[in-house]
């Protein structure tokens, strides 16, 4: 999973470098919206889209509007930096007022229930609010790769990857830009949009956002990287709370979709959580499983992923300087297995 999840963002920089082929162009994103096309009421393999309601209730406008409020002086993840990015002052995430797409495409990297047959509709977003030593796409994440984007193209980059079959609408590291992404929302729904939305995050997420965001995202997939905060402070921008508040979205996630749910093998909603195992367990995998099992169920659905690469600045932070072994990441496994985890892999 990791050299294609590469490759993919590898192919996305490259067209974002060339005039953003993959992106398309400015005729293309207006051309979508100028259709006519009136709003459906579809429902996903038989199961009901409930931003659809929130959106026909005026519901989804009224939370747009409070997230909008949060932007102002950016109380959007747990960093509260108070950064006024409507005034365009960037917080810790680099990003003022505007926000840039990095790629876009049908992505068959990620899990089998969001990839399935067709691809998951993955949107890429440049800068990230947690900002690890050994990030994976730290040439997006940190460096901001990608091209400035507006609401109607990212609207009109939903509904192409619905058209070309796309399970889901995967949005990653959407965390620093959910008011943007809920305005896009809106203008995708009135042009038909009717596929489960994808919330695709490193877990370091407010709950005061969540909670805006509950009836919105049908699928969340966070990951929860550390069970020692120390070592969050050290390879995460100083974030020491970030385990604290992983725990506490994690849980929030779980009350609002539930255990993962498919329908002919295709996630419609729920949870599904990624932990990266890391060399001499500093992701505490063993603990992790057992939080696991404990606060939410054995029944939960984890991906336990043995691709960790000395990535971007890992180097200078040993162990991390190094690939996982093939018994460090059996041990991984066996920590799964006696916490009492059924839906790992």
């Amino acid at each position: 999973m990791a050299l294609s999840r590469r490759k993919f963002i590898k192919g996305g920089l490259v067209a974002v470098g060339t005039a953003a082929a993959t992106l398309g162009s400015l005729s293309f994103a207006r051309g979508l919206l100028a259709e006519n096309t009136p709003v459906e009421e579809k429902i996903q393999s038989g199961e009901r889209l409930r931003y659809l309601d929130l959106e026909r209730s005026g519901e989804l406008k009224r939370r747009e509007q409070a997230l909008w409020e949060l932007f102002e002086r950016c109380r959007l993840c747990p960093r509260l930096c108070g950064a006024n990015r409507a005034a365009d002052r960037k917080g810790i995430c680099s990003v003022g007022k505007d926000f840039k797409v990095a790629s876009f495409n049908p992505h068959f990297g990620e899990e089998l229930p969001l990839r399935g047959r067709n691809g998951s509709g993955t949107i890429f977003f440049s800068n990230c609010n947690l900002l690890c030593v050994f990030c994976l796409n730290w040439q997006i994440n940190h460096r901001g790769d990608g091209r400035q984007s507006t609401h109607a193209e990212l609207a009109n980059i939903m509904l192409e990857l619905q058209n070309r079959g796309c399970h889901n609408i995967n949005l990653v590291t959407p965390t620093h830009i959910v008011p943007h992404i809920i305005k896009a929302l809106r203008l995708a729904i009135a042009k038909g949009l009717h596929v489960p939305l994808l919330y695709n995050s490193s877990g370091y997420e407010s709950l005061e956002v969540l909670q805006l965001l509950d009836g919105i995202v049908d699928v969340y997939l966070p990951d929860f990287k550390y069970q020692d905060s120390t070592l969050a402070a050290r390879f995460s921008e100083g974030a020491p709370d970030y385990t604290r508040h992983a725990a506490a979205a994690i849980k929030e996630m779980h009350r609002q979709v539930g255990t993962l749910h498919q329908i002919n093998g295709i996630a419609q909603h729920g949870l599904l959580i990624r932990h990266l195992v890391l060399p001499e367990n500093l992701a505490g995998t063993d603990a992790f499983a057992r939080w696991v099992v404990s606060e939410l169920g054995p029944e939960t659905h984890v991906n336990i992923m043995g691709q960790y690469s000395p990535l971007f600045k890992a180097h200078e932070y040993p162990p991390l300087d190094r690939r996982i072994t093939q018994e460090e990441f059996a041990q991984a496994m066996r920590w799964a297995r006696e916490a009492g985890l059924r839906n790992f892999h």
